[in-house]
Formats: structure tokens, C-alpha cells, sequence
């Protein structure tokens, strides 16, 4: 018995080592096909390009991680394209964290790889107290499930905060150029660093940015040479929208790049770096319009599909459920005409006494 139990022990241990291992393995490859601010840095040193999009959904952050983009951006644009607001200063974090959750979700389903980076709305981490931006950027980890966050911004102050963050535990992607967030100060979506001097200031706040360190840099509307230069100053990666081909990588809106709005006054807001790999918002749209027609018409759905079908038994039965109840409907409604019409009978001698009203009494 003691030997039977010692070897039941042995197999039970071998079994659950294996099962140990056999996770371990899983785990490793896993971890060696995600994407990481390491994995981002490597493709630079390589002279490899970086692919990052937006998602805001479920369905959209399949598509992204199905195509194999590396970086998959919760941008605050969700304001603008999914939420219909002017400018992106109106998202809140709660709506961004809702979002970035989300996109987790359909990110696993996927299996994929990509990082997943939260994008921290204005309001969140400006202030002179760092401590509430690192707070606010943990809620983008715990809750949201995101990898890291991005910040508008490479002031000194901004630095300070980028800088609480990563100490925090937090990665970084910083945002130089054209600052969306601050869009009321700079006077609205325009380029940036078009003269010497404002060049220099955005390569100023990468380098600071970088020294605070944030792992990558994206570099929004900047002349192709000014951006250039910035890449090959900086040892972090930087991303370009409307910044040419010299960066490290390339990042565009999920909606503006697949057509997604097809409505002119939609369409109008497209930025001119922009360009749309598909006119998704046609097809939407010619669909919506034939679903209407069809359904109007009487040719949806039809036998095709109308699929679920009952026995010509329980079709019979059904038929004389049917009749059994409109017996029992016509029955009370009957009754309550009958006793509508008492009632009505009863007013009418309160009204006018049992003779029905005659004044030829006493005449």
C-alpha cells in the first residue's frame, strides 16, 4: 500500500510538473510574439517600420489585430468619430477606459500580439500634481487592460509628468507637434514646426520626452524633413501622422483610413496625410439602403430566411390554441359589451326616470 501510494504520488507530481511546463511553454510564446516597447525599439535599430491604428470597439480591434498591426492606439479621436463631438477635449476618462476595455476584449479573441496603448483624455494629467496622472494612468492598466498610455505634449512640466508615470511602472508614448488636446491654445488643426525656430521647439520636447523616458514618440503634422531629423536625433522610436516617411512607423485613424464616414460633411474633416485604403461607408450605406428596400417591399426576409419551421402536428395544435383563444377573447369582449350596455341603460333612467324622460305628465 505504502509503495501503491508513493507511486500514485510520483505519477500526480509528474503530471502536474508537465501540466506547469506545458503552460510555461504557452506562456513563452506568447510573451515572444507581443509586442513591447523592446520589440518597438529592436525595429528601429533594424530600420524596420511600425505599423500602429486606432480601434474604439470590439469589432474594429478584431479587424486591426487580424491584419497584424503592431500598435493598436485607443486615440481620444473616439470623441470625434465614434462619439460625434467637434474637437477631442470632450471625452471623459470613464468613456475612455469603456473604450479601452473593449478593445482588450477583441484583442483576445484575436490571440493578438499587438501592444494596446490608452490614450489619456484632456483633463487627466495636467495638473501640477503628478500623483493624479499616475493614478489615472493605472486605471488605463487595471481597468482598461492596456499596456501602456500616451500623453499630449513635451513641455517641462509634461516631462515631469511623463517621468511620474513610467517611475510608476507605467510605459509612455509621447505626442509632439500638433497637439489635438490643445487645440483651443494653438488656434485649431494645424501644422507644426514650419519655421526654424518652432522645428527646433518640437525636436526639443522629443528630446525631452525621451530623456523623461518614454519609450516611443509620435510626431503629429510636422514638416517630412523636420521629422526626419527628430528620428535620427532620437535613440526611441518615433511614430509619423502627416509627418512623411522618415519616421519609424506610421499611425492613422481606423475611420479616416477606411472611409468609414462617406457623408460630404464628414468627408470635408478627412485630413489631406490621409489615405482612405477603402471606401468602407459606401458599402454601409448601399446596405442600409437595400435593407429598407426589401423590407418595404416585402422580399426580406422571405422563405430564405424565415428558417425556423414546426411540425405539421404541432401546426395543427398550434391552430386550435388559436381558435380556443379567439373563442375566449370574443367571449369577454361579449361580456363587456354587455355590461357596457347595462350601465349605459342605468344612467340613462337616472337621468331621465323609468318613463324615459316624458313631459306629457300632469298635461
Amino acid at each position: 500500500m505504502i509503495l501503491l501510494a508513493a507511486a500514485t504520488s510520483r505519477r500526480t507530481i509528474h503530471s502536474i510538473c508537465t501540466s506547469h511546463s506545458r503552460h510555461q511553454d504557452i506562456a513563452h510564446r506568447w510573451l515572444a510574439s507581443k509586442v513591447s516597447a523592446l520589440s518597438l525599439n529592436a525595429k528601429k535599430r533594424k530600420g524596420k517600420k511600425i505599423s500602429m491604428v486606432t480601434a474604439y470597439d470590439y469589432p474594429s480591434a478584431v479587424h486591426v489585430a487580424r491584419a497584424g498591426i503592431d500598435v493598436v492606439l485607443v486615440g481620444d479621436s473616439v470623441a470625434m468619430v465614434e462619439l460625434g463631438h467637434e474637437t477631442t477635449q470632450h471625452v471623459t476618462l470613464d468613456a475612455m477606459i469603456h473604450h479601452c476595455e473593449s478593445v482588450k476584449r477583441g484583442l483576445e479573441f484575436a490571440g493578438s500580439g499587438s501592444m494596446l496603448i490608452g490614450d489619456m483624455p484632456f483633463g487627466s494629467y495636467e495638473f501640477d500634481d503628478t500623483d493624479v496622472a499616475l493614478r489615472n494612468a493605472y486605471r488605463f492598466v487595471k481597468e482598461g487592460g492596456c499596456d501602456a498610455i500616451k500623453l499630449e505634449g513635451g513641455s517641462e512640466s509634461r516631462a515631469k509628468t511623463a517621468r511620474k508615470i513610467v517611475d510608476g511602472g507605467v510605459a509612455v508614448l509621447g505626442h509632439v507637434g500638433l497637439t489635438p488636446q490643445a487645440i483651443s491654445v494653438i488656434g485649431g488643426f494645424r501644422a507644426q514646426g514650419r519655421t526654424a525656430v518652432k522645428a527646433r521647439q518640437v525636436l526639443d520636447d522629443a528630446l525631452r520626452l525621451q530623456d523623461a523616458g518614454c519609450f516611443a514618440v509620435v510626431l503629429e503634422c510636422v514638416p517630412a524633413n523636420v521629422a526626419t531629423a527628430i528620428t535620427e536625433t532620437l535613440e526611441i522610436p518615433t511614430i509619423g501622422i502627416g509627418a512623411g516617411g522618415g519616421t519609424s512607423g506610421q499611425v492613422l485613424v481606423f475611420h479616416d483610413m477606411l472611409g468609414m464616414l462617406s457623408h460630404p460633411h464628414h468627408e470635408q474633416f478627412v485630413p489631406k496625410f490621409c489615405k482612405k485604403y477603402a471606401q468602407v461607408g459606401h458599402a454601409i450605406q448601399d446596405g442600409l439602403s437595400q435593407f429598407k428596400a426589401e423590407v418595404e417591399s416585402g422580399v426580406f426576409p422571405g422563405e430564405e430566411y424565415s428558417p425556423y419551421v414546426m411540425t405539421e402536428g404541432e401546426k395543427e395544435a398550434f391552430d386550435v390554441l388559436l381558435q380556443k383563444d379567439a373563442k375566449e377573447r370574443q367571449r369577454k369582449h361579449d361580456l363587456a359589451a354587455e355590461k357596457l350596455s347595462q350601465a349605459d341603460e342605468y344612467e340613462t333612467l337616472k337621468l331621465y326616470g323609468a318613463d324615459g324622460g316624458s313631459d306629457d305628465k300632469g298635461r
